[in-house]
């Protein structure tokens, strides 16, 4: 049978640092990006794709704040659903193409996904996501009496409103996700999912709040009888040590170590440290699978376990 694998898309798969954020440069990584994603798909892998949404969920929060006197800005939750809906469209659209360029006729879908998190998440006490566009301190208090914003100062650059990061717990739509397997790559829970929490007459209830895509796909991957969890990020390795003279990359990481590692702070609290977080928990809930963490321009070697970091349960 062919290996499925889910593939976690790292900023640098979608924007680059180099470019204006604007929609134009982001089609253009995101062909990049699509050209490592069809060539594995040619290699025979099943695959379902997960993004993040950080940079453009900002921007659309900060669209809206900035017409708010011309147009009622929109609901946190609504602006990442418009965010995995434009990502979406162009993953599609660059993948699409670089799949018949190799003569593979195969359906892309892009689906919006919604993600039950807990209300009584600690994180909801602690938001530490900021998000949207800098505000003065009379400004920021005027939005937390206004609105409830939690509004916290940013590295001296001004106020920001701040939303909590829960960790996911229920794909909504798994059951069509799992149908289309067998038929189409599947991009989804794009930005970690749109965040709802479940009430007690059964419906769905939007919330603001900023899911980790790294944790969406190792739910996704569990819950697909994935392989393999493939995180794609900056660094075709995992390193200890990271930046000083004695950097050691890691071939290969086992359980043990890299709760030792992260113990010992080894790994970056907003960078690196969710995603060797997100491959521990896939290993240790499937023993005898591996996650990866690599760069996107080695994907490929990696799969063939010739770079990347190899986590496994021992």
């Amino acid at each position: 049978m062919p290996e499925r694998i889910v593939i976690a898309l790292g900023g640098n798969a979608l924007q680059s640092k180099d470019s204006a954020p604007t929609a134009e440069a982001q089609l253009e990584v995101v062909r990049q990006t699509a050209e490592q994603i069809a060539e594995i798909s040619r290699r025979g892998y099943e695959m379902a794709i997960v993004h993040g949404n950080g940079p453009q969920v900002g921007r659309i929060l900060l669209a809206g704040e900035t017409a708010r006197d011309v147009v009622p800005p929109m609901p946190f939750d609504v602006c990442g659903a418009m965010s995995q809906g434009y990502i979406g469209y162009h993953i599609q659209q660059a993948l699409k193409y670089a799949l018949n360029i190799r003569n593979r006729n195969y359906p892309v879908v892009s689906l919006t996904t919604q993600m039950v998190v807990d209300r009584k998440d600690p994180a909801f006490q602690n938001p530490t996501k900021p998000i949207g566009a800098f505000y003065s301190a009379e400004e920021a208090k005027r939005l937390e009496q206004e609105k409830g914003y939690v509004m916290r100062e940013d590295a001296g650059r001004g106020w920001r409103r701040v939303v909590a990061s829960p960790l996911p717990r229920k794909i909504v739509e798994i059951d069509a996700v799992r149908l289309l397997w067998d038929h189409a790559i599947v991009i989804t829970c794009g930005g970690g999912g749109v965040p709802v929490v479940e009430n007690p007459d059964g419906t769905l209830e939007g919330v603001a709040a900023v899911i980790d895509k790294d944790f969406a796909a190792e739910l996704l991957a569990e819950q697909v009888n994935a392989d393999a969890l493939l995180i794609l990020t900056e660094v075709e390795k995992v390193a200890i040590n990271f930046g000083k003279p004695d950097q050691q990359d890691l071939g290969s990481l086992d359980l043990a170590a890299a709760a030792r590692y992260a113990e010992e702070g080894q790994f970056g609290v907003g960078s690196m440290l969710p995603k060797v977080e997100a491959a521990m928990k896939f290993v240790r809930n499937n023993p005898g699978k591996k996650a990866i963490i690599t760069s996107l321009d080695r994907c490929l070697d990696a799969l063939e376990g010739k770079t990347g970091t190899v986590v496994t349960f021992a």
